[in-house]
């Protein structure tokens, strides 16, 4: 903790150049995604709108926002680069399961009655995939 709030000013080594990072974007881009996977995506962020027809009783009773498209959209790459990053070419159901709490849990709003209950973004998540599964 002392030497990193300290008066020491760490020196910053480049891991990658600018050029490499947007070749890595465009390869994540380019890992193909299973049409299976895409619709467990879509499910998933559905899933999680109380206003939707395919939401749970308890997601209509505790959520006050769901999650928008964009959700599907980030799910997804976020998929492709965990796929990439295991060493695989494809993704698969596993990966979108893994990125899906910190995709998902900043765009999902509890209402006052989960917050009551002691709910956590997480906590739905959890349930929701598990629901899909």
């Amino acid at each position: 903790m002392a030497e990193t709030t300290g008066g020491k000013v760490p020196v910053l080594k480049p891991v990658l150049t600018a050029a490499e990072v947007l070749e890595l974007q465009e390869l994540v881009r380019r890992v193909p995604v299973p049409d299976n996977v895409e619709e467990l995506a879509v499910k998933l962020v559905r899933s999680t709108r109380p206003k939707d027809a395919t939401a749970s009783e308890e997601v209509r009773q505790l959520v006050s926002w769901g999650a928008s498209p964009r959700a599907s959209q980030a799910l997804v790459l976020g998929a492709k680069a965990r796929a990439l990053l295991e060493g695989r070419l494809a993704v698969a159901k596993e990966d979108l399961w893994r990125v899906a709490k910190p995709v998902l849990r900043h765009r999902v709003v509890l209402n006052y009655q989960a917050e009551a209950e002691g709910m956590r973004p997480d906590d739905l998540i959890e349930r929701l995939l598990n629901a899909l599964a």
